[in-house]
């Protein structure tokens, strides 16, 4: 007879982690990663000695006590690393210089401009010590080019928007190349002469994109351009575009398998280009299915994969690698044992553990993640994972199903610690990739076309009777949970289909289509056009507005029954607080009850861990008061109290 395992402590799941991020200097002398100082995640550095054993203690050279620190990198000189950060979830990333020779020096500002957002920070191939980076510090709606002279700190606008709808980018020397797009949803590439004269190389049709078409990337020789692309075929595949002639060249594809693009995109991780530290050139493309695969495009590279594939029967994650290409970080995914980071050298075949993230989880406590199919009402495939709890019969469970958000994003096999604590509590966890998620080929992604709350929803509530007629859930204890899109479908399925789930949980959700799409902040609006815009409606036209108002919940909170948990950023810039207050206030005056958090110091999900454990918490405590599941008595927490409170 089997017994469901220990309960699993809030605080160390959503804690954070002891390490995280690690990548190797170009010298491939020290390696850099993410650890917490002050109940915060900030940049540490380490030496590394030639048997790759380390040399002294790590040291913090980052000071964030107000937010955690997610994005950082090496540069060209070992005198200087770099960081990004915004303020309290408002996504006006900044860049920040740490001066390594110099620990106590203070981090320097290298955009100080109020307001600003910057984006796409990259390294002059060829230009020692520079960086380009886009900045909308002229004018919020549009991004300038920028060169900074990391060193100096001097900050050069060395290509100027023309409007909206328009991006720049560096490809060689001073050649500057837009990528404009037009009203009508085609992306035209073009060269930006130092006059400001723009012309035209290729027109794209990317209504097939509704996030852009990823990645986008100078080939090293500055000649191309890698992107990703669906013309003649279903699944996105790579291909160069040449900036002379606009000669469009196949360069990777899979039979089966989508480029592992617009997930990244979203998460805004690496590329799916597996790239050379020096040269730039390229190493490996990766696709994914159920699980990963990575083709590989360079001898070396592929004996080097071969050896780090070794080392894990997860998927390999993150990577860098020293200028030579013979020292090497990685990280696995995995979905008990997450994100544990190796570093290896091929010149001598060692390797050893830097670290696991989350020591003190076991992974054998972890339930595992189960690719399966469901098969919608229309025949439809749903690529689907399904986790169960441990040590319980799988059987008439409470479930929750979780949904994505985006809607163009999908869930992937990996470790979560929101499923691992719902699993840990006795919950059946159901993820379903419904029509709209990317990866799966632009067929699925455009079946969603005019299908919020139908096609779209249909496709859950078809997976909630399919986990029913396995057997898997009880029918009376279903909820539904998810954030940004996830959270408008949770506030869908209480509001359309009050009959088919018992409770929902809505982060940052979008209740009023209309309102959300007119509150976009300015950085977002120009990229509307084949995403919002096509797949929802305009605003500004009062048939679509209606129709858009007919698919929001904010127009059905009468016919919500169940109980509600609602928590919002306050500063979120995508999903504004108004479109969770305007729920809450509705529905507690027509009698449902509601429980609702704002965090004062986060935006468009949350960041600062003792935010992430008390909402969590409260999902615990909301859950097995309605569906029912176990629930932990945990001793109060060591981590800072959170800025957000319950109403």
């Amino acid at each position: 007879m089997t017994t469901a395992p220990d309960l699993i402590a809030i605080d160390d799941l959503f804690g954070p982690p002891a390490a995280v991020g690690a990548r190797i200097s170009p010298q491939g002398n020290r390696i850099a990663f993410l650890a917490p100082w002050r109940n915060r995640l900030n940049v540490w550095v380490q030496d590394i000695a030639p048997d790759l054993s380390a040399v002294g203690d790590a040291r913090c050279v980052s000071a964030d006590e107000t937010r955690s620190v997610m994005n950082f990198q090496w540069t060209d000189d070992p005198r200087w690393l770099l960081y990004l950060q915004d303020s309290g979830g408002d996504e006006n990333h900044h860049v920040f210089r740490v001066d390594l020779d110099d620990p106590r020096s203070p981090a320097v500002d290298l955009t100080p401009f109020p307001g600003a957002r910057a984006i796409e920070l990259l390294p002059v191939r060829g230009s020692a010590g520079s960086y380009t980076v886009m900045l909308n510090a002229r004018n919020p709606a549009e991004f300038d080019l920028h060169r900074i002279d990391i060193a100096t700190g001097e900050i050069t606008m060395i290509g100027r928007s023309a409007g909206t709808d328009r991006l720049l980018m560096l490809a060689e020397g001073d050649t500057v190349v837009e990528q404009e797009m037009t009203d009508d949803g085609n992306l035209v590439l073009s060269r930006v002469a130092p006059s400001g004269t723009r012309n035209p190389i290729v027109s794209i049709d990317a209504t097939d994109y509704p996030i852009g078409i990823t990645p986008t990337q100078m080939t090293p020789d500055g000649t191309g351009l890698w992107m990703g692309s669906t013309r003649g075929r279903d699944l996105t595949h790579l291909v160069r575009v040449d900036l002379d002639t606009g000669e469009e060249t196949v360069v990777d594809s899979h039979p089966t398998l989508e480029l592992d693009a617009a997930r990244r995109a979203v998460e805004q991780t690496s590329s799916p280009l597996i790239c050379d530290a020096e040269t730039g050139g390229l190493l490996g493309v990766r696709y994914l299915g159920e699980r990963q695969e990575i083709r590989v495009l360079d001898e070396r590279f592929g004996e080097v994969l071969a050896a780090l594939e070794l080392l894990s029967d997860g998927d390999v994650g993150e990577l860098s690698s020293d200028r030579s290409g013979l020292r090497w970080t990685v990280s696995f995914v995995h979905d008990r044992d997450p994100a544990v980071t190796y570093l290896y050298d091929h010149t001598t075949g060692a390797s050893r553990q830097l670290f696991r993230p989350y020591p003190h989880l076991e992974p054998t406590a972890m339930a595992p993640m189960e690719p399966v199919t469901i098969e919608a009402r229309d025949g439809r495939a749903l690529p689907s994972f399904l986790t169960l709890p441990l040590g319980v019969d799988p059987t008439a469970l409470p479930m929750v199903l979780f949904v994505h958000g985006g809607p163009w994003y999908r869930d992937s096999w990996g470790f979560d610690p929101a499923v691992q604590m719902l699993a840990n509590r006795g919950y059946a966890v159901l993820q379903v990739n419904f029509r709209g998620s990317t990866g799966y080929g632009k067929a699925h992604t455009n079946a969603a076309v005019g299908e919020l709350a139908g096609a779209m929803h249909d496709d859950l509530v078809d997976a909630v009777e399919w986990a029913v007629q396995q057997g898997y859930a009880d029918r009376e204890r279903v909820a539904i949970m998810g954030g940004s899109y996830g959270g408008y479908a949770a506030l869908v399925g209480a509001t359309f289909t009050p009959d088919v789930f018992t409770a929902a949980v809505d982060l940052v959700g979008i209740s009023d289509l209309a309102n959300f799409m007119r509150t976009q902040p300015s950085f977002l609006r120009a990229s509307l056009v084949n995403n919002w815009y096509r797949f929802v409606g305009d605003p500004s036209d009062p048939e679509q507005e209606a129709d858009m108002l007919a698919r929001s919940p904010i127009s059905r909170l009468d016919a919500s029954t169940a109980p509600l948990l609602i928590a919002q950023g306050a500063n979120d810039p995508r999903v504004t607080r108004a479109e969770s207050d305007n729920v809450v206030a509705t529905l507690r005056s027509c009698g449902v009850h509601v429980d609702y958090l704002v965090f004062d110091d986060e935006g468009h999900g949350f960041v600062n861990p003792e935010n992430t454990i008390a909402f969590y918490r409260e999902v615990e405590r909301f859950l097995a008061q309605h569906l029912g599941g176990r629930e932990h008595s945990a001793s109060p927490s060591s981590v800072h109290a959170p800025s957000g409170s319950l109403s």
